[in-house]
């Protein structure tokens, strides 16, 4: 049952995953919301768009999601839009390393206790039972351990699955990684067994999925999304925002009503220079290529296929459009275009096992670059992770770089979402007059 409306109303600014997640579960609450982004389109860096050049809808990043994210799974049954992703029928991760040909799938099995571990045909060539065993170090991490502190790197299970798994989901090398941020990964997908384990991605973008549905399911509830609407400073008196300045626009903020600011950090020290945030970030690289025809279906129907030994990292599948992502990619943004697709067309002909023909031409691709795709995850950026409470009583703060406890991936972001929702209802609640 739908809660009544209250009278107060909720402004989150920017309509980015954290925002839109705030904002849809304080809508389902019955709280009037105005969203405001500063942009043309929602989404922020979890964006779908048509490329002239490939004739396809493309994202601007791949995201891999898995059946352990409730966080997301949750915002996206809020929406509606619970139907859109396609979910593997089990959990299945092929390889291949780049350099020898060789190829694996680690398959865990069902349950939680992972026996699979002990079946020498579902673990990583060359490893044993003990390599596994290794993650429960990632639990017990001291708080400025790396990743790479953890484990013994000389073995091939570091190269082969903690590696890419660490860049994949913290977007910084291993080497750097805060290793407090790579547990909750683990805790919450392959620690819960192969059910929480299975990949996900959406069907037809992550537009589609993550961001129109929102926006719709907003809408219909009477919300207000306003785009090209910087928030370019804000008054405060007696311990709360009381009025917004967007250019030559105002908006007043009275006594009742509450502000979320969901952007990344640097937006966010720009009004609030009192709050230390993560100055230095990471980006990602994707490249997208329109193939003559659709490749044959993956290992196991995996939406993706791991790369080792190579300048990619991941390879996602939709009909005739094979996108690559390079992780932790601030060198490599660095290079022109045309000289990306030619490093790394190569190493996707090969993996997918394509016809020489094919490998030998490179084919029509887009590159993306998102230079800030994540703030620095490092052990000391921890400490700079601020709580969604602020000193002003109706402000808080939502995104994925916020004190989740998660890493800045799209589960993160949704959590930081709902946590600062949750807050703001706690605070009204307590605010209520008896």
């Amino acid at each position: 049952m739908r809660a009544e409306r209250n009278t107060g109303t909720t402004h989150v600014i920017g309509a980015g995953i954290a925002g839109l997640a705030c904002a849809a579960r304080l809508a389902g609450l019955g709280r009037a919301v105005v969203v405001y982004e500063a942009t043309d389109h929602g989404g922020g860096r979890c964006r779908s768009f048509f490329d002239a050049n490939l004739g396809r809808l493309i994202d601007n990043g791949n995201h891999l999601l898995f059946t352990g994210n409730d966080a997301t799974l949750a915002y996206l049954e809020e929406i509606g839009a619970g139907d859109t992703l396609v979910r593997a029928r089990r959990a299945a991760f092929p390889f291949v390393d780049i350099r020898t040909g060789r190829r694996w799938t680690v398959r865990p099995n069902r349950g939680r206790i992972p026996w699979w571990i002990f079946a020498a045909s579902r673990r990583i060539p060359d490893t044993r039972a003990a390599d596994y065993l290794g993650a429960l170090k990632l639990r017990s991490a001291a708080a400025d351990a790396t990743v790479a502190d953890c484990f013994d790197t000389s073995r091939p299970i570091f190269e082969r699955f903690w590696r890419p798994l660490a860049v994949a989901a913290l977007n910084i090398s291993p080497e750097e990684g805060a290793a407090r941020l790579l547990w909750p990964v683990v805790a919450l997908t392959f620690a819960r067994g192969e059910a929480a384990s299975r990949p996900c991605v959406p069907r037809d973008g992550l537009s589609a999925s993550f961001v129109t549905p929102a926006i719709e399911f907003l809408r219909s509830r009477g919300c207000q999304v306003h785009f090209n609407r910087r928030l370019r400073a804000f008054e405060t008196s007696n311990g709360g925002v009381r009025r917004l300045r967007f250019g030559d626009d105002e908006v007043a903020v009275r006594a009742e009503d509450d502000v979320v600011l969901a952007l990344p950090p640097a937006g966010v020290a720009e009004l609030l220079p009192d709050i230390p945030v993560p100055t230095e970030s990471r980006g990602i690289v994707n490249v997208h290529f329109r193939l003559d025809e659709p490749p044959p279906p993956l290992p196991e129907g995996s939406p993706v296929l791991g790369l080792i030994g190579g300048v990619g990292e991941w390879v996602f599948l939709r009909g005739d459009v094979a996108s690559v992502t390079v992780s932790a990619a601030n060198g490599l943004a660095e290079q022109d275009a045309s000289a990306i697709g030619s490093r790394v067309w190569p190493e996707v002909a090969c993996a997918l096992e394509l016809p020489a023909r094919s490998q030998q031409t490179l084919p029509a691709h887009r590159v993306v670059k998102e230079r800030r795709a994540t703030f620095a995850q490092t052990p000391a950026a921890l400490a700079l992770r601020a709580d969604t409470r602020t000193r002003f009583a109706n402000l808080f703060l939502a995104g994925d770089w916020t004190n989740t406890g998660l890493p800045a991936t799209i589960e993160g972001a949704v959590l930081s979402g709902q946590v600062a929702a949750r807050a703001v209802a706690r605070h009204r609640e307590t605010a209520r007059p008896p």
